[in-house]
This record gives structure tokens, C-alpha cells and sequence, in this order.
């Protein structure tokens, strides 16, 4: 890439070894992603004189000030001080014209991807072949149409939503929602390791949940962004500046709580924990995860169990730190956190044990809040399912499978995927998220429910011993 700038074979290895250098001494500074899982560790209050003490050495009221930071903010959250003290000691001892190297190979590393061909096709040649195993690049119009999804995605999602997710669609999926949120309490009345002061605020917090689906009830305004045919480059640029100054705007306001954080074509759901909310974007309401024409019991099994596991993140070991308004506030009791830590150690023991290639096994720590998601979503969204079912005529055999069967197919169907062996060991290492196949082989195998509705024996693959098996929900 530095070669592609003009410097000669020499200079840019020269260059390489000093961005890697640096890049690597910023990396031992930083936290882990297991670290990272607990809020508190990252939640650092200080003002603009307290950042410059405990980080010295970089011009903060600079930075701040040509970042657009107004003066009138006095406070910042610092997630990581080790990192800026190791960065502030940097500008010291490393030299000004390495910075510019660095610099320089971020500003290139940043825009590559939508530069001329030779710049474009070094870039996919690292990221795309190397570290994902990626054959061939996708075509241009559609590297182009997810950049506008990035850039102006309620833009975009407008014209989506007119076509891919109707009202009917909007209604069913909601219905989803409040029958899950229903079984959702009933778990909570009857925990076994939740103590009764804090199954009260459990409920409350569950029933402050605000429930966001499809898409938006207000779209977002992007006059203030320009785009035109010269430059594609400068219309990324022109997109990320229009999104930081719209987020610095907000600084001192109000919470905007109808703020939506991913576009309704995306094919995703999150909980926000400070918002207290659950967000389904139209994106992920299609099939394979739902269908309002499908089968009641795939539906269930499959968005459902989506549905479900975003809903346990407001009550997993990260969600207790956040109350029914998303403030940081502890509100479990000492003896919750000991008996669910007691719990979720056999998950973390079950997943370390999974190594999707030969020499690489799954971050039980890395993916515990994931996996314990999928295992209390899927439990939730059976509940929910069986009482749908209830004062109704039992629903027939589809193709030969009964209700309880074709929840299960539905929940594995929308996992399957295809991974090839760099993706699978880039994903592993990075992503708090296991790799599918062992978001359906892990979770069925601890349920009961599973086992029984396929008649599978103690002591087969898909029936895990009793005692190591995790129960939380």
C-alpha cells in the first residue's frame, strides 16, 4: 500500500516495520475484549485537566478543540487510561516523522477501499483473501450500496421498508415481542437463583423495556450532508463528517431515546443497555428468521429465540450493571452474582471445549454473554411458543415433523452458514459471538426440551450430562 503512495521497496518496508511498531505498542496498552466485558472497567470519569495528568505528553486541549469538542464540556469518559498514558509517553520518545508515517498509513488504510483499482485491490488482497479467506471481491455496485447503508442508511431504509416489510409484517413481529417479554416474567418469577428483591426489580426493569421494530417512526434528516458524482472518496469523507458533527451536537442535550443505532436494512438486532431498549431492524425480520406467512413454530424458533436472547442481555452479568433507566447501577445483590457466576463457569467450560479448526478453540470468556443469550433466548422462546399454543387445536404435522420438532429445525436453519478456514480463525479471535454451527449444537444440547422432542438418549452427542449442564433460565 505505501508502495502504491510512490515509495520505493526499501522505504516502504522501512515505513511498514515503523506503523507496525507503533500499532503494537498501542495494542499492549489496550485492554482485552474479555476485560472489556465488564462496564465498570471501562467507565472512567475526568475532566480535561485530569485526562492531561493522568496522559501527559499529547496536546489534549488541542485535539479536543480540532475534533469539535466544545470547551464548554467539561467532563469525558475515558474508557481505557492505560491506553492514553502509554500514548502520551509515545509522543515523547517516538520521533515526529514516524508519527507522520503513521499517520500517513492510516489516512491511506482509511480511504483505500474507495480509491482507483490498484489501491482497492491491495486492500481486498490483505482483508478480503488473507485474513478471510475471501476468493473474490464483491462487485462495486455492491460495495457501494453497503457504504450508502453506512453513511445514509435511514435514507435508504425508507425506500427498504416501502418494499420488504409491511405493516402486517410490523404487527406480527410486535406480537412476537410482548409474548416473549410475557414468558420472559414467568422465568423471572421462578428462578431458582434470583433472589426475591431483585426478581422485583427484574420485572420493572422488563417492563420499562422499550421495544423498537423495523424501522424508525422519525427519519433522520441528512440535508446538511452533501453528495455528488465527482468523488467517491470525498463523498465517504463528507458522510463521516456530517455523522461526527451530528453526534457532537448532541453533547448537553437531552437523550434522544427514539435514536435508532443500526439502519432498518440491516440484518441484525441489538439491547442497548443504556437505553434499556430492544431493536429488531426490518433487515433481520425476513426469512430465514421471519416470515409473518410462516409457521407459527419456525417463527418462534427462529426469531424468537432472537427476540429472546437480546431480552436476557438486560439481566446477564453486564446487563445487572445497568438499571430500568440504563444509569450504571449494580442492582443485583451479592449472593445473585455469586449463585449466576457458579452457573455460568459450565458454559464457559462447554465452549472452550469447541474448536471449529484443529488447533483453534472458542473464547469461553470472550463468548460467554453471547452464548449465555442463546441458551436463555432459546428456552424463552419454547415457553412462549407452548403457551401460544394453549386452548387452540394442537397444530399438524408439517412434512412429518410435529410443533415442538419444527421449532428446533426453524431455530437451525437461520444459523446456516458457510465459513471458509481464515474467516473461521479471524472470527474466533475477534468476535464475542460463537461461530454458528456452535450456537445450535451448544444450546440444544443443554436443553431438555430438544432431547425430548427428538427422542434423543442420555448419553448421546446432542444430550449433555446433567451435570455439566449450564442452567441459568
Amino acid at each position: 500500500m505505501l508502495g502504491l503512495l510512490g515509495a520505493t521497496p526499501e522505504a516502504a518496508a522501512t515505513h511498514a516495520a515503523t506503523v507496525m511498531a507503533i500499532e503494537t505498542r498501542l495494542a499492549m496498552a489496550s485492554m482485552t475484549m474479555v476485560e472489556q466485558r465488564d462496564p465498570n472497567a471501562v467507565y472512567h470519569k475526568m475532566t480535561r485537566a485530569e485526562l492531561a495528568t493522568q496522559a501527559p505528553g499529547f496536546d489534549w486541549a488541542a485535539y479536543l478543540h480540532a475534533a469539535g469538542l466544545p470547551a464548554s464540556e467539561p467532563s469525558l469518559l475515558v474508557r481505557q487510561p492505560q491506553f492514553f498514558k502509554e500514548l502520551g509517553a509515545m509522543t515523547k520518545d517516538v520521533p515526529i516523522r514516524d508519527w507522520q508515517t503513521y499517520l500517513r498509513w492510516h489516512l491511506i488504510h482509511d480511504t483505500a477501499a474507495y480509491l482507483s483499482a490498484p489501491f482497492v485491490a491491495e486492500n481486498f488482497a490483505f482483508y478480503g483473501q488473507t485474513l478471510s479467506g475471501t476468493p473474490e471481491q464483491q462487485a462495486r455496485w455492491k460495495r457501494v450500496q453497503n457504504n450508502t447503508d453506512a453513511a445514509m442508511g435511514e435514507a435508504l431504509g425508507q425506500l427498504y421498508v416501502e418494499k420488504a416489510f409491511s405493516p402486517e409484517a410490523k404487527r406480527k413481529a410486535l406480537d412476537l415481542v410482548n409474548n416473549l417479554r410475557a414468558a420472559l416474567a414467568e422465568k423471572i418469577r421462578t428462578l431458582a437463583w434470583m433472589t426475591e428483591p431483585t426478581k422485583g426489580k427484574a420485572l420493572a426493569k422488563l417492563d420499562a423495556f422499550t421495544v423498537k421494530i423495523g424501522y424508525p417512526d422519525t427519519w433522520r434528516d441528512y440535508s446538511a450532508l452533501s453528495v455528488d458524482r465527482q468523488s467517491y472518496v470525498l463523498n465517504v469523507i463528507a458522510a463521516n463528517t456530517f455523522e461526527s458533527n451530528r453526534a457532537l451536537a448532541k453533547l448537553g442535550k437531552p437523550i434522544d431515546r427514539s435514536e435508532w443505532g443500526m439502519s432498518p436494512p440491516t440484518v441484525n438486532a441489538y439491547y442497548n443497555p443504556t437505553m434499556n431498549e430492544i431493536v429488531f431492524p426490518a433487515g433481520i425480520l425476513q426469512p430465514p428468521m421471519f416470515d409473518p406467512l410462516a409457521d407459527d413454530a419456525v417463527n418462534y424458533g427462529a426469531i424468537g429465540m432472537v427476540i429472546g436472547h437480546e431480552m436476557t442481555h438486560g439481566f446477564d452479568d453486564q446487563g445487572c450493571q445497568y438499571d430500568a433507566q440504563g444509569n450504571l447501577k449494580n442492582w443485583w445483590t451479592e449472593a445473585d452474582t455469586k449463585a449466576y457466576a457458579s452457573r455460568q463457569d459450565l458454559v464457559v467450560k462447554q465452549y472452550d471445549a469447541y474448536k471449529p479448526l484443529p488447533d483453534l478453540p472458542i473464547n469461553g470468556k470472550l463468548t460467554l454473554g453471547e452464548n449465555i443469550g442463546d441458551l436463555g433466548g432459546l428456552k424463552i422462546a419454547f415457553a412462549a411458543f407452548q403457551k401460544s399454543m394453549e386452548g387452540r387445536p394442537r397444530p399438524a404435522k408439517i412434512d412429518g415433523f410435529n410443533p415442538e420438532q419444527r421449532f428446533f429445525l426453524g431455530y437451525a436453519q437461520a444459523w446456516r452458514e458457510l465459513s471458509r478456514p481464515e474467516f473461521l480463525r479471524l472470527l474466533v479471535n475477534t468476535d464475542p459471538h460463537s461461530p454458528a454451527k456452535y450456537r445450535v449444537l451448544g444450546p440444544l444440547s443443554n436443553l431438555p426440551e430438544f432431547a425430548a422432542a427428538f427422542g434423543c438418549a442420555d448419553g448421546t452427542p446432542m444430550v449433555r450430562p446433567a451435570a455439566e449442564r449450564p442452567t441459568i433460565w
